[in-house]
């Protein structure tokens, strides 16, 4: 198994609620592909860099996890069609 990070930006709009129900919907969707979250790092809200689609702020999370080698393709083509979702990128750690 792999190490990987997962930074991903929610839309600045949602509630405490939502926020908790999209990240735990990401956690089931490492599990599901077989991956275990080892760390869960909560920025908050920040603006970004530049606008995307009209929104300005977003919530901030990065999520480490081990999974297989073709865990984050099926991750990647989740997050793609989740509208909460603004951006995401998965990248794979270093083994150190």
């Amino acid at each position: 198994m792999k190490n990987y990070e997962l930074s991903l930006v929610f839309i600045s709009t949602l509630s405490e609620e939502e926020k908790v129900a999209n990240l735990e919907k990401v956690k089931e969707l490492i599990a599901r592909f077989g991956g275990e979250v080892t760390n869960v790092d909560d920025w908050g809200k920040r603006k970004l860099a530049y606008e995307i689609n009209k929104q300005k702020e977003g919530f901030y999370y990065f999520i480490q996890f081990n999974a297989e080698t073709s865990t984050p393709a099926e991750l990647e083509s989740r997050l793609r069609i989740t509208e909460t979702v603004l951006r995401y990128l998965i990248v794979r750690l270093d083994e150190k």
